[in-house]
């Protein structure tokens, strides 16, 4: 199963019993792409889909996702492949002047 990792700035929006204190949420989950992580972490936590992904199920401008370190780089491609041993970080992007 990979490691998927949900930055703090993302867990402050789930209710304060999942949030656990604000930190980062770390879960264990099964998922062969990029995609069906996401559905994972959605189907445990579904006010999630509104902040990580656009209407059109895009990875949203404002968020990154990364791959064993790499940083997803086409947001609407999420059927890139992952393995067992993975590990997805999702993390707000920090934009604006």
């Amino acid at each position: 199963m990979a490691r998927v990792v949900l930055a703090p700035a993302l867990t402050r929006w789930l209710p304060q019993a999942e949030a656990r204190s604000g930190g980062e949420l770390c879960m264990q989950l099964a998922g062969a792409s990029v995609g069906e992580l996401l559905q994972a972490v959605f189907d445990l936590h579904p006010t999630l889909r509104g902040y990580v992904l656009d209407e059109h199920g895009a990875v949203r401008h404002h968020v990154a996702v990364f791959v064993d370190g790499q940083c997803l780089r086409d947001k609407r491609d999420l059927g890139q492949a992952v393995g067992d041993d993975a590990e997805l970080y999702v993390m707000q992007a920090l934009s604006g002047g």
